[in-house]
């Protein structure tokens, strides 16, 4: 396994590979890996001649009240992770090299960040000129499939809004790079892995199994033949709020593909939860579609 830090080792790397008619995967992460992550590299050497997983906390996705400085990082264990899927390359970019001094571009996807985590997560602040967490998100993406030059990326559907508007990045950008969407990887008691996970206490950790069990009841209701969104929402709401979060970001039903709301279902939703236990900002969502 390589480790590179340069932006111009890693595109050197890649075009020796594609000289080579070989096929690149790439996985983005924020490093803190876990199960989930592990999936997403696993899902690339199956369909990839080559495995890259980049490691970057992106300053501009944080907000000014976000836990940038406090985001979990251990890169020695994400390394020993990474070795034991015998991953090709480690990607660790120095934030001043992605972002040089007079870096001023940032990367827009007009509709599909308005809902969802593009409401609950404003990065400005009054801020003007501060981007926005997805203008953030957006953003990194573009710069690091530049860089790595990947064939597939994958993606996990926890951060379903993130997956969907990657999907439109590729397509209005004419890049040549298939997005691969991965089923989210749980607990045992359902709660959806992820790096913050870790700031959660022994109790809120209980509390917060809530989250899956209020997207499996809002199914059954579906399933039940219910399709007014506001019911299900109430119902799904009511469940978390036994449960005394800090905070709920959201509870909301949305189109599949463009992430508008629904209020009458006719087909495929996603509904999806924001929920604050603790220090942790928890999301996770569930597909409605068919009869049962």
């Amino acid at each position: 396994m390589e480790a590179l830090q340069s932006l111009l080792e890693m595109k050197a790397w890649s075009k020796k590979i594609h000289d080579q008619d070989l096929k690149i995967g790439f996985v983005p992460t924020m490093g803190a890996l876990h199960e989930g992550h592990l999936s997403l590299v696993q899902q690339s050497k199956a369909r990839c001649d080559r495995t890259v997983v980049s490691i970057f906390v992106n300053p501009l996705q944080f907000g000014p009240q976000e836990d940038l400085e406090h985001y979990p990082q251990n890169l020695e264990k994400d390394f020993e992770l990474l070795k034991k899927e015998a991953v090709d390359v480690v990607f660790v970019p120095k934030p001043k090299e992605m972002y040089p001094e007079g870096f001023q571009t940032m990367v827009e996807l007009s509709q599909l960040s308005q809902s969802l985590c593009g409401k609950s997560r404003p990065a400005s602040s009054g801020e003007s000129n501060r981007p926005t967490h997805f203008q953030g998100v957006a953003t990194v993406v573009l710069k690091l499939f530049n860089v790595v030059s990947p064939d597939q990326a994958f993606f996990g559907n926890k951060d379903f809004q993130q997956r969907v508007m990657m999907d439109r990045l590729v397509k209005d950008l004419h890049l040549d790079i298939e997005i691969v969407a991965c089923p989210i990887v749980r607990e045992k008691d359902g709660l959806a892995m992820s790096s913050r996970n870790v700031y959660l206490s022994f109790e809120e950790r209980q509390r917060a199994a809530v989250l899956y069990r209020a997207l499996q009841h809002g199914k059954k209701l579906f399933w039940a033949g219910e399709r007014q969104s506001s019911k299900i929402i109430a119902q799904v709401t009511e469940m978390i709020d036994k449960e005394n979060p800090k905070h709920i970001d959201y509870v909301c039903m949305c189109d599949a593909e463009t992430l508008e709301e629904v209020f009458e279902i006719h087909k495929p939703v996603l509904l999806a939860v924001a929920v604050h236990f603790g220090k942790a900002r928890l999301i996770d969502n569930m597909l409605l579609y068919g009869d049962h």
